[in-house]
């Protein structure tokens, strides 16, 4: 597989307020993290096993996404902004589309997605 390149979209930073950009770097560091793990992954580990990284990875982004999104009424609730939530929410979102924009790698998470849901001991006609 080739390696992935993943980036913090410039609309998601255009919505953060003016302040002194850390919440900026912090996205940006955060996904060149990720996109270190991950190509870490896919260069040092077999096809299947990189697959597996990156969809554990996937995952992690839609459990966030879930927690972002939840913080969102939250915060309004207490009279908060919740701008910086709905940013990392669309950034989790982003990411997610951005590794599956990658078609082989796309191709090898639905295997390994559908691989997992046989493995649980769920059938696709239970879904």
């Amino acid at each position: 597989m080739d390696e992935i390149a993943l980036a913090v979209p410039e609309p998601i930073l255009d919505s953060l307020p003016d302040d002194d950009g850390a919440a900026e770097q912090d996205m940006k560091r955060a996904v060149e993290g990720w996109e270190r793990r991950i190509n870490r992954a896919i260069a040092d580990e077999s096809e299947e096993e990189a697959a597996g990284y990156v969809l554990d990875a996937i995952e992690l982004f839609e459990e966030r996404m879930d927690t972002y999104d939840a913080f969102v009424p939250e915060l309004r609730a207490w009279g908060q902004s919740p701008i910086y939530a709905i940013c990392w929410r669309n950034l989790m979102a982003d990411l997610i589309g951005q590794l599956y924009e990658h078609e082989e790698l796309a191709d090898r998470l639905d295997r390994e997605r559908n691989q997992r849901v046989v493995e649980d001991g769920i059938r696709l006609r239970d879904l």
